[in-house]
């Protein structure tokens, strides 16, 4: 699908499917290994991820956080080990509607398309039962939702591309939301926004997890954002190195332990030349 279609419409779950729901953690991820243009991103990968946890990816550049939210929507296959959503496939049926996916460039959209916030949203709304019927109440219904659970009632009918880069952010979050989604993954929301746009986003995020029960998986180069809002970090180099609540989460030394960085300088040398300019 286009990028502004990704984000998927509803499916209805049978009786089934509802006690997976209930059953099943959101995500379980079992001994996987992805590998693209024949290097091995990311192995030994395992994650379980439970209803509404908020639950924050970080790691250096070229670590494989993008890769692996790639895999988790089925985007990009595994070499080895299993993914279960919900406990179904990447890519079934089933899945359709549950899932939001927010990329990268979801908000850098071309400067030569016209669309406002409310047609972006409604395009959540789509799927391959409705794509080419007349919107009805429900679907007007569940846009107008998502765009006030954003706060963007004010620009509603105002072109996306007139928008701030946080007010992107959130127009394409609504997006997912008008999808019904329950699971929201995030790659990089953070980028290209301002100090004041960015806090209301997490803040944004944090009361989507609490109020409305939302189960958010979220990739940032922004450490210190993702310590502030998120229940649980993960640093992803290649494999996993730490999985843990936030306030568990290691210093800048045992970090470098992790990652086997070493020490360039012996212990005090730099105190020792600093005393010798003194002199």
């Amino acid at each position: 699908l286009p990028e502004l279609m990704r984000c998927g419409g509803v499916s209805v779950p049978d009786a089934s499917f509802g006690k997976i729901l209930q059953d099943s953690p959101i995500l379980n991820i079992e001994n996987l290994s992805v590998s693209r243009s024949g290097k091995v991103i990311i192995k030994d990968i395992d994650l379980v991820i439970e209803r509404g946890e908020f639950v924050g990816i970080v790691g250096p550049n070229g670590s494989g956080k993008s890769t692996l939210l790639l895999a988790i929507i089925g985007v990009l296959k595994s070499q080895n080990g299993t993914i279960r959503v919900y406990d179904k496939n990447p890519l079934s049926r089933k899945l359709y509607g549950r899932i939001g996916w927010v990329s990268q460039a979801a908000s850098n959209l071309p400067t030569h398309v016209r669309i406002t916030v409310r047609e972006l949203v409604q395009l959540g709304t789509l799927n391959a039962k409705n794509m080419f019927s007349f919107i009805d109440n429900n679907r007007r219904e569940r846009v107008t939702k998502a765009i006030e659970m954003v706060g963007l009632e004010d620009v509603a009918n105002i072109d996306v591309g007139r928008l701030s880069g946080g007010q992107r952010q959130r127009a394409v979050i609504a997006r997912a939301l008008a999808s019904e989604a329950e699971f929201i993954l995030l790659d990089e929301p953070l980028v290209g926004i301002d100090r004041d746009s960015r806090n209301s986003l997490l803040k944004l995020l944090d009361r989507l997890c609490h109020e409305e029960g939302k189960t958010i998986l979220m990739v940032s180069h922004d450490l210190t954002a993702i310590r502030q809002t998120a229940h649980r970090m993960i640093f992803l180099e290649e494999t996993i190195r730490f999985d843990g609540p936030t306030e568990n989460f290691p210093d800048l030394d045992k970090l470098a332990n992790l990652r086997g960085i070493e020490p360039v300088h012996e212990q005090g040398c730099c105190l020792e030349d600093d005393s010798k300019e003194g002199e």
